[in-house]
């Protein structure tokens, strides 16, 4: 008996997978895209990762000013095109890359497309080769596009391109069919249904929020309103609490009472006057507590109107029901928001450039509810809970005042690295500009209680000429060397794409794998893919 017990014992023991300490992450190739001097200066664009030609090896695109294919592998460039052009066009001006590269299959012809958006307002869609798609680009505005998302928003089996941009206008938000044809009812905000203006960060989030079948479109701008459509660009109804308005007309205060009053006095006294400005406030849709109805979480710039913005006091949190209420539920209350969670550093890009708080949803301890991360001006990388409070050692401080200059946090990855149930916390940081000698920005990882795992320098610019380096966009974590474990790719300011090796991560359960959750599943999929999708875009385990 005793030893008929032992065996399932050990069938468990030989089958499923053993945790191990995360181990640190090492340099598997640097200067990936860069010429033969220097390299373009990276921004916020996160690359992404896929087969792209089906032979099973893993390609990189990813993008600064032109686009550039890489082997996975060595980082070696495979084609590069000035953004805005193909393969067909010649030699020309690059626009920057601010959101992150979108690899999908938007047509439904099963093979992937790259979809990318620059300034000058160029949005394109190009096969696996680097050559445009009948229909593009297009060119909606001549401001810079910050914001891009493809979802299939009308479940039509053909995604649509999502764009929002740099505008200086209420109209900062267009929608496009595979084909290059701008759908009905849009651009947006077009109307009198709110308040809208320009989009300087990827704010905008795709998910089904009411659970009707279809996406609706969250829309933060430089104002203290967010908008949401759906697909056909109707605005979505505010809650009977704010009398009939529609989301995009309801102003976001730091008090709830000023808020449905409707407007505050802005006399300095705080009740009338913080509200929060969404000009770099990046939206989720993700259902919260797992009850199956999903809310809006979304960052903002919390400011004194009889002042103006900037300046910010805080980077603001608020949690919204699908109706634009406040999220309430037995005893997680968001009705009054987070308060006081950190006062800028700076908000001078000529000092440091900024800091992007695109916030983060993800079970980070597994106990089957979401917690909110974000890296905020203040330094800090944070981390909260539904109680409205950040446990164990969150914050964690990116900037240490004895080093003598700033430093700010990416976006981070999440992913459970030794499969402990404890997930950690991968971002990048970058440093204070300087006029002469080398600072670096650092990878860092953390667990999921806020201890520091593992921190290791950037690589050094390219260019002499150069004097800082870091990254300011998320990582990308993807297989794309084709062996057990997991690596990153790194969009860096002054040295390329870079990859590092994940040693021991095979068969990680990957949370949030890129720059706004790109990475071979669109946006509001829930982790659910066409079986031909994932048979190209597979990355390794995705488990959202």
């Amino acid at each position: 008996m005793r030893t008929l017990s032992l065996i399932p014992l050990f069938i468990l023991c030989c089958v499923l997978p053993l945790s191990a300490a995360v181990q640190a992450p090492v340099l598997k190739w640097k200067e990936g895209g860069c010429y033969s001097s220097w390299c373009e200066t990276g921004w916020y664009s996160s690359p992404a990762v896929a087969d792209l030609d089906g032979n099973g090896t893993m390609e990189i695109v990813g993008s600064a000013y032109s686009v550039v294919a890489l082997q996975g592998a060595t980082g070696e460039v495979i084609w590069r095109v000035d953004s805005g052009k193909d393969r067909n066009s010649s030699p020309g001006y690059s626009h920057r890359t601010w959101p992150g590269i979108w690899i999908e299959d938007v047509d439904g012809d099963s093979k992937p497309e790259i979809i990318t958006a620059h300034s000058g307002g160029y949005v394109s869609v190009y096969n696996n080769n680097g050559y445009f798609k009948a229909g593009w680009p297009q060119r909606p505005t001549k401001n810079e596009l910050r914001g891009l998302v493809v979802n299939d928003i009308d479940r039509d089996g053909t995604a649509e391109i999502i764009v929002t941009g740099a505008t200086y206008g209420k109209t900062n938000t267009w929608v496009f069919e595979h084909n290059g044809v701008l759908r009905p009812g849009w651009p947006q905000l077009n109307g009198g249904s709110g308040s809208a203006y320009g989009i300087f960060n990827d704010n905008a989030w795709v998910d089904d929020l009411d659970n009707d079948g279809l996406s609706e479109i969250v829309v933060p701008s430089d104002v203290t309103t967010l908008c949401a459509y759906r697909p056909n660009g109707v605005q979505l109804d505010a809650s009977a609490i704010y009398d009939g308005k529609k989301w995009g007309g309801v102003g976001t205060w730091e008090s709830l009472k000023t808020e449905l009053r409707g407007w505050g006095r802005c006399n300095g006294v705080r009740s009338e006057s913080y509200r929060s400005n969404f000009a770099h406030g990046a939206s989720v849709i993700a259902d919260v507590d797992g009850d199956g109805k999903k809310e809006v979480v979304v960052t903002g710039n919390m400011y004194n109107c009889a002042v103006g913005h900037p300046p910010g006091k805080y980077t603001s949190l608020f949690i919204f029901n699908a109706d634009r209420s406040r999220f309430k539920k037995g005893n997680w209350n968001w009705e009054q928001a987070p308060v006081n969670t950190g006062a800028p550093l700076s908000e001078s890009y000529s000092t440091i450039e900024h800091c992007q708080p695109n916030p983060v949803v993800v079970d980070l301890d597994g106990d089957r509810k979401k917690e909110i991360l974000f890296a905020a001006y203040d330094g800090k990388m944070h981390a909260y809970w539904l109680d409205k409070s950040e446990h164990h050692n969150w914050p964690y401080s990116i900037y240490n005042k004895a080093e003598g200059f700033y430093r700010f946090g990416s976006e981070p990855v999440i992913a459970d690295l030794d499969r402990d149930g404890c997930s950690e916390v991968i971002f990048t940081s970058w440093v204070q500009k300087i006029t002469s000698g080398m600072r670096l920005g650092k990878l860092h990882i953390l667990d999921c209680k806020g201890n520091v795992l593992h921190e290791q320098n950037l690589p050094p610019a390219k260019s002499s000429s150069r004097h800082e380096n870091g990254a300011l966009p998320a990582p990308t974590i993807a297989n794309i060397d084709g062996d057990p474990d997991y690596e990153l790719v790194i969009n860096t300011i002054n040295s390329g794409f870079i990859a590092y090796d994940l040693p021991g991560s095979a068969g990680a359960r990957i949370l949030w794998k890129s720059g706004r959750n790109r990475g071979g599943k669109m946006q509001g999929t829930n982790g659910s893919v066409a079986p031909i999708m994932h048979l190209i875009f597979s990355t390794g385990n995705q488990n959202p």
